[in-house]
């Protein structure tokens, strides 16, 4: 029985005699690394304040891969509909212009919050808000619940390798006994970013990341 190619296939074939024939003269970019983003807060500075204390910084508990981030020793706890709680959720820095919750499908249904989008980080126009707790004070966001949309940080050499540019929408082969193809991957272009997928704990869990040695990114 004949095996049909996908074009996924036939995309990584072309590619692959198209670097041959040329030389390799256009090296490929760093290893691809995908990781899974836990539940987790962005905070402004007048935010940081009212639920920390005035004059409180962000302190650095951890470094993140991309450069310049970091999980803060700060964390908060978020308040839904009819008193549900997550606690210990993790800030992370560097501040923000506007506060904003990052959260994974399996949390929102915890919380009891509706309507919540899938959008990319720091687009939170239109969006649910919640009670935030700290242990200096509480805010009450009016918007800025999000699950994060899948999506990838490239710098402009590897949006050159792989043919796109910010913005653009690719997919993501996920290899390995759960294996899995995401159709909407975001593009998201900066010249200071390492080469990096980033995708919420369901959708880690959905593809068993953990145990995934295999991923193709492709258009």
């Amino acid at each position: 029985m004949t095996h049909a190619i996908n074009r996924a296939e036939v995309e990584k074939i072309v590619r692959s005699v198209v670097l041959e024939r040329i030389g390799n003269s256009k090296a490929p970019p760093r290893t691809l690394r995908v990781d899974a983003s836990a539940r987790h807060m962005h905070l402004c500075k007048e935010d940081l304040e009212k639920l920390f204390g005035p004059g409180v910084e962000l302190e650095p508990y951890r470094p993140l891969y991309q450069p310049g981030n970091y999980a803060a020793k700060q964390t908060v706890t978020l308040v839904g509909p009819r008193s549900r709680l997550i606690s210990n959720l993790r800030v992370l820095g560097p501040l923000r212009d506007r506060s904003q919750i990052e959260l994974a499908f399996t949390d929102i249904i915890m919380l009891g919050i509706e309507n919540v989008p899938v959008r990319i980080s720091g687009d939170i126009d239109g969006t649910p808000g919640c009670i935030v707790m700290g242990p200096k004070g509480v805010i009450e966001l009016k918007e800025g619940v999000i699950r994060a949309a899948i999506h990838v940080h490239m710098n402009p050499a590897d949006a050159e390798f792989y043919g796109v540019k910010h913005k653009d929408v690719m997919k993501l082969r996920v290899g390995g006994a759960a294996g899995i193809t995401f159709d909407r991957v975001h593009v998201r272009v900066d010249p200071t970013v390492l080469l990096n997928v980033h995708m919420d704990t369901d959708e880690a869990n959905a593809c068993g990341l953990h145990l995934a040695k295999e991923f193709e990114l492709f258009k």
